[in-house]
């Protein structure tokens, strides 16, 4: 069984995660959401090591990655996907607290799909997540 059409979210922040989630679930993007806390559970997860070895094949439809994480931090963890011939397809969307062009510079070198600073403000906050995920869970074609 594949496990296709999902949501990869690393991001250490559980609020910001929860958040995240509500979005794309009241966006009716996905439901079939993984939560990840840091860049070493998410290489992990993408490549089924250590707690994540036995779950279902496939890759994420998405994956939004915060920059700032403990263990492996975002931006090391973008060029471990975009450099891994099996994993570079998976659009990236960094969605990170910070605004400073030298973070939006080093994201995209490393080949960011996308990269969304985190309002503050819930509402939009609520209206930028759901919109990205419709943009990548139903507009987008994805290879596969």
């Amino acid at each position: 069984m594949t496990h296709s059409g999902y949501v990869l979210l690393a991001d250490d922040n559980a609020t910001d995660a929860e958040l995240t989630k509500r979005a794309l679930e009241l966006g009716g993007v996905s439901r079939n959401i993984v939560w990840v806390q840091d860049g070493e559970a998410a290489l992990d997860y993408l490549l089924r090591k250590g707690q994540y070895a036995q779950r279902p094949s496939g890759l994420p439809r998405l994956m939004l990655l915060d920059l700032h994480m403990p263990k492996i931090d975002g931006l090391d963890v973008l060029a471990r996907i975009k450099s891994d011939p099996q994993l570079r397809a998976i659009p990236i969307v960094i969605m990170s607290s910070s605004d400073q062009e030298s973070d939006m510079t080093r994201s995209y070198e490393r080949h960011a799909n996308s990269y969304i600073v985190k309002p503050v403000d819930f509402k939009q906050f609520t209206d930028q997540v759901s919109i990205l995920g419709q943009y990548w869970m139903r507009v987008n074609r994805a290879l596969g």
